[in-house]
């Protein structure tokens, strides 16, 4: 039956399933890590990380929500051959040959590995066993996307949002330590350095990813006006972010007071996991292998839902659920015997692909300045993906010494964001141009 619009409660949950969804592993482990670095420059360090942890995917959302499709409907303005690859592309890279796998992995180092005996964890049985399992429950969630909002927003978000609270509140009322001085790059420039941590989450593909099971979800609900599943997806949008931002902040101060107790730490999964346990005692262990359980489970069925949901649009002849099945089975495999090696050909994909996702989002929001005219698009990820191919290259591996001299001149390319400038250029120089032949 169509409905007009949603009630308040069913926003509310599709909210909840959005922030669930989004929240890994990996938003658990950087901002504890970031806060232990940036020491009494703690505000202005998690300023910088909310805008591009929280600010980047809220937009992405928005973007396909607006659009009134998914992420082939913005890159298909660029040229239709070029909506379908490069979507595949992106979809295929934080899903089943990064993403999904990665969900799993973490899981069990972090969840499962540690309660563990040395002999057990040098076995390959106990990976297998668990990722079976685990991929198996994603299956069972993702089966029937038009479930998701309730198997997802009414059971599994209240649990995470609870383990983690209980984290959070307990590092409040009884902090582990005092803040100390800032520490490397932080000492000078908190802000920009946490910017890019924040950048490098990637949520920002993830948001371009999830917004079809966004709409997909609401769709289900019996809404089928484009302004309201707009405005449905901004509210939806909007708890997400309240939510991801709450978690930073509480993440972060575990982070900041750990030092005293803890000391220095390589990586954030060392520091939750040590600050839970000081929490916690050894109950803290349970409740942070519960937190990152959850995280990667809802995680890994928002990704496979999304995958087969694009791969079905575009090859239709496969039911699915067929689709549901191949992506969790090559994921499992992928888990247990090949992530290190898919590892090293995916993350210099998504940094050649990451840039160019932003400024597809970006320049969707006032296309309509420039007529929505395909060579603006062009100019601008022409400019934008010479530089992220070139550093997706070096990531992988692979130097041009005599370009990367060249590249090292642009503003910013030192700190990872070199393409902002020549995408910045690039628009101006297009929108400029589109102006004049609409006049």
């Amino acid at each position: 039956m169509e409905k007009k619009t949603l009630t308040l409660n069913e926003s509310i949950t599709i909210g909840l399933m959005l922030f669930a969804l989004f929240l890994g592993a990996g938003n658990i482990i950087f901002p504890p890590y970031l806060g232990q670095l940036a020491g009494d420059n703690i505000g202005i360090a998690l300023v910088g990380f909310l805008l591009t942890g929280v600010g980047l995917p809220l937009l992405g959302i928005l973007a396909i929500a607006k659009a009134g499709g998914d992420l082939q409907t913005i890159a298909g303005r660029v040229h239709p051959i070029f909506g379908i690859v490069f979507t595949a592309i992106v979809y295929m890279a934080i899903g089943p040959f990064f993403g999904i796998p990665r969900t799993g992995t973490v899981a069990y180092e972090i969840g499962i590995a540690p309660f563990l005996s040395v002999q057990q964890q040098a076995s390959s049985l106990p990976l297998f066993l668990f990722t079976l399992l685990f991929f198996t429950i994603a299956v069972l969630f993702a089966s029937n996307p038009t479930k998701l909002v309730d198997r997802i927003g009414k059971i599994l978000t209240p649990i995470l949002i609870v383990v983690i609270g209980m984290l959070a509140v307990k590092s409040i009322l009884t902090p582990m330590g005092s803040i100390n001085a800032p520490v490397g790059t932080y000492t000078t420039e908190p802000f920009f350095e946490s910017f890019l941590q924040g950048y490098l989450t990637m949520d920002a593909i993830a948001a371009l990813v999830f917004g079809i099971v966004i709409i997909q979800a609401i769709r289900a609900k019996g809404v089928t006006d484009k302004n309201v599943i707009l405005k449905t997806t901004a509210f939806a949008g909007a708890i997400a972010a309240a939510g991801l931002a709450a978690v930073y902040l509480s993440l972060g101060y575990i982070g900041v007071t750990s030092v005293d107790a803890i000391g220095l730490q390589d990586n954030g999964g060392s520091i939750i996991a040590m600050s839970a346990r000081i929490l916690y005692g050894d109950f803290g262990g349970i409740i942070l292998a519960a937190a990152i359980l959850f995280a990667c489970l809802t995680t890994a069925i928002g990704l496979i839902s999304a995958s087969a949901q694009f791969s079905n649009k575009i090859y239709p002849k496969i039911p699915y659920i067929a689709y549901v099945l191949i992506f969790a089975a090559f994921s499992t495999a992928a888990a247990n015997v090949g992530l290190t090696q898919l590892l090293a050909i995916s993350l210099p994909v998504l940094l050649a692909i990451y840039p160019l996702a932003i400024v597809l989002v970006i320049l969707s929001f006032f296309d309509y300045a420039f007529g929505r005219k395909p060579f603006v698009y062009i100019i601008t990820l022409v400019l934008t993906g010479i530089i992220s191919v070139f550093d997706g290259l070096r990531a992988a591996g692979i130097e041009f010494q005599a370009i990367d001299a060249l590249l090292n001149n642009i503003p910013l390319h030192e700190q990872g964001i070199g393409w902002l400038v020549p995408a910045a250029l690039g628009t101006i120089i297009g929108v400029l141009i589109a102006r004049r032949m609409i006049k």
